[in-house]
């Protein structure tokens, strides 16, 4: 049997929990299977997660506590046995606190007890850090410690922004000299043969979890009227979990709270808007699923201005606008041309090219570092 038939993916949750990096697991795990024919068993991190034991054809098991010896043991059970093994991190999916110790110590058992192994590490996060009145300030030296641990731990490591691959290629002490940046895919699916703008219903977007829209609603009140009223909105859509506070209609227009939906139904949605407005920090853009989303399906993406830098490729007024610092009046004319060059940004590392570079460093060749290096060169992430 080949070592890439199946490989072990440990991720915090997966679906029905609402759960980004879970989501984004799944996604790809689907797009290797159906390209390359590799198959996951996925790993629970969370021991409160309830779920199936089946998700979208993969086997799943979960810890039945976060300790080091609970996933020592299914890393070392017969179902597990697999040479590689896919880590999915974000702290704070692992531990309240973002520092799961216990992760940490389990991969660090089972690379001594199995040299033959190899890990292959996907940041979604690094460690946090914040000001002094924060738990972050406090715990952000562990989770470095964490951090630094994981990635000498780790054969290969990717992530989805520039700075963290920076950051890791430091922490690394110069074992890690490519470092891909991807930029996270939409979750909610990717179709073709869309729709031009003006040919769209004149509806908005809002999407994602509850703290993202809740900072739309509660801190962007101004630019989603402006949006609304210079783009001729006729209808806003509200898509995700509930809010605990009550939705206010945006220039009269009532706010349509649709809840969770499926991907498909969501993916129909915003293939039939004009716009997609989001609240998250522009610096950190390439990390958001719903800026994602909205690219994917080539809606306009409009948010407010974050104090911060351009990066990943990405420009305000180019790729995206900001309704608090858009200096002309908002039309569709322009605002197509802004969506078509999100659309362009995001076709460069969409699904099925994030699927080939993580089969390539999932790939049987795990010590040719040239050979890798080589394929993941020819798809441009360097």
């Amino acid at each position: 049997m080949n070592e890439l038939d199946w490989i072990t993916a440990i991720v915090p949750r997966l679906p029905p929990a609402v759960d980004g990096v879970g989501d984004y697991a799944l996604n790809l795990a689907k797009q290797m299977r159906q390209d390359f024919g590799v198959n996951t068993t996925f790993l629970i991190g969370d021991p409160n997660w309830s779920g199936q034991a089946i998700v979208e054809g993969f086997p799943v098991q979960q810890v039945t506590e976060q300790s080091t010896q609970a996933l020592l043991k299914l890393l070392s059970s017969h179902e597990h046995s697999t040479k590689v093994v896919l880590l999915h991190y974000v702290g704070y999916g692992y531990a309240k606190r973002g520092c799961p110790v216990w992760l940490i110590e389990a991969l660090e058992d089972w690379r001594k007890a199995a040299i033959s192994q190899h890990l292959i590490t996907m940041f979604h996060e690094i460690y946090a850090f914040g000001p002094i009145w924060t738990s972050q300030f406090w715990t952000s030296p562990l989770q470095r410690n964490l951090a630094t641990r994981l990635v000498r731990l780790s054969d290969r490591c990717l992530t989805s922004k520039q700075l963290y691959a920076e950051i890791i290629g430091k922490l690394s002490q110069g074992k890690h000299s490519q470092i891909p940046t991807l930029p996270v895919f939409s979750n909610v699916g990717e179709p073709k043969n869309l729709t031009p703008l003006s040919k769209r219903p004149r509806r908005l977007v809002v999407f994602g979890g509850g703290g993202p829209r809740s900072r739309v609603y509660q801190h962007s009140q101004l630019a989603l009227q402006r949006t609304c009223r210079e783009l001729g909105i006729e209808e806003i859509l509200d898509i995700g979990p509930a809010l605990d506070f009550e939705i206010q209609p945006i220039n009269g227009i009532p706010v349509v709270k649709l809840g969770i939906r499926s991907a498909d139904d969501i993916s129909n949605l915003l293939a039939n808007s004009v716009a997609g407005f989001f609240n998250y920090h522009t610096e950190f853009l390439t990390k958001s699923t719903i800026f994602a989303a909205y690219c994917a399906h080539r809606l306009l993406p409009v948010g407010v201005w974050y104090e911060g830098k351009n990066g990943d490729g990405l420009e305000a007024s180019k790729h995206y606008w900001l309704a608090d610092r858009y200096h002309n009046k908002m039309n569709l004319s322009e605002g197509q041309i802004v969506a078509d060059n999100a659309y362009a940004w995001y076709e460069k590392h969409q699904l099925s090219v994030q699927a080939h570079t993580f089969f390539t460093y999932l790939g049987s060749n795990l010590s040719g570092g040239d050979n890798v290096r080589n394929q993941v060169s020819s798809v441009g992430f360097n």
